[in-house]
């Protein structure tokens, strides 16, 4: 049986690349401010792990965001390891020129899908969008600075509904046709389902099979691990993780974050798929995040450790296995 072949269950050591977004899309939700120096530390540790990209922060008015008003000093501060893509968030020419400027690997652009969505979180058009994103493409190819689209509402907008695969290929051909070197289909709500994906997912493979294409899945309704393994038996192999599972939405009242770095590597690991992660230090950063951010994440594997994580016996467990062997010997009457 070819690699092409096997099914979903059996990895056979195909890589996949985990890109944590948690510094960016997670921190930017929470309402404490994390200290500069701790941002650096933290992504000091993630860099250790072997991910293959991490979103460090984002290049946007501190006024708008003022969890992440520490973006060039982070970005210019931590400590790179090769073979690992530091990306940032740019919302516009400005926020571009601060990022490479900051020496940011990759700027990430976004705009959504859906019109509704963008009027509502970006306060423009879709093509409005499409014509600023332009110019800070034009900025970044001459510069010689790598360029990744994301397109929010990619599986659905949560004010309009079911958005049609037409439409976002329709917008994500025409970024690809300014030349970027890679598209993100983000599920921005969580409202993706695995159908859905495999088959939005086979469409842009077929359609662009030199892009760098990604999956960005948050976990509102319990699905984004299931979303994960449609898109990898569809052909994608970039995912984007949250350390933690932090982060959320504000257009999903009660949504959760982004899929949870250590449990998809996690379950990638047990499944025979390679994704260069060091998987005991990345749980163990995960660990120290509560402390950071003031309260829990919705991590599952930070609390009931990994599968063969075993407990030792009770302490009675010798008095246990007496008595029990003892009613064997026991007459049968």
């Amino acid at each position: 049986m070819t690699l092409s072949k096997l099914p979903i269950w059996f990895g056979n050591g195909r890589r996949i690349h985990l890109q944590e977004v948690g510094t960016r899309d997670g921190l930017q939700a929470e309402c404490t401010f994390v200290p500069t120096e701790d941002k650096i530390a933290l992504v000091n540790e993630l860099s250790a792990t072997g991910l293959s990209k991490i979103e460090v922060t984002s290049f946007t008015s501190p006024t708008a965001i003022p969890a992440l008003r520490d973006a060039e000093i982070v970005m210019r501060e931590i400590e790179r390891q090769p073979g690992v893509v530091y990306s940032a968030l740019v919302p516009n020419m400005r926020g571009a020129e601060r990022a490479i400027d900051a020496r940011a690997d990759e700027l990430n652009l976004v705009m959504s899908a859906s019109e509704t969505h963008n009027l509502a979180n970006l306060r423009m058009t879709r093509e409005q969008s499409f014509a600023a994103l332009s110019q800070v493409i034009g900025l970044a190819q001459r510069e010689g600075v790598a360029v990744n689209v994301s397109l929010s509402c990619s599986f659905g907008c949560p004010m309009e509904g079911d958005v049609s695969e037409s439409t976002v290929l329709a917008w994500a051909q025409r970024f690809a046709d300014l030349g970027v070197h890679g598209l993100t289909l983000c599920d921005t709500t969580g409202m993706a389902y695995p159908t859905q994906v495999a088959t939005l997912t086979r469409a842009a493979r077929l359609r662009w099979p030199g892009t760098e294409l990604t999956l960005h899945f948050h976990n509102t309704r319990g699905m984004g691990l299931a979303n994960v393994l449609a898109g990898i038996d569809a052909g994608a192999d970039r995912f984007d993780a949250s350390l933690g599972g932090i982060g959320g939405c504000p257009y999903a009242p009660g949504a959760t974050g982004n899929v949870c770095t250590e449990e998809v590597a996690h379950a990638l690991a047990l499944m025979d798929f390679d994704t260069g992660v060091d998987l005991p230090r990345l749980i163990a950063a995960s660990k120290r995040l509560p402390a950071l951010i003031g309260h829990d994440t919705p991590s599952q594997i930070t609390k009931a450790g990994q599968r063969l994580d075993l407990h030792p016996v009770p302490a009675d467990f010798n008095a246990i296995r007496a008595r029990a062997l003892a009613r064997n010997a026991e007459p049968v009457h």
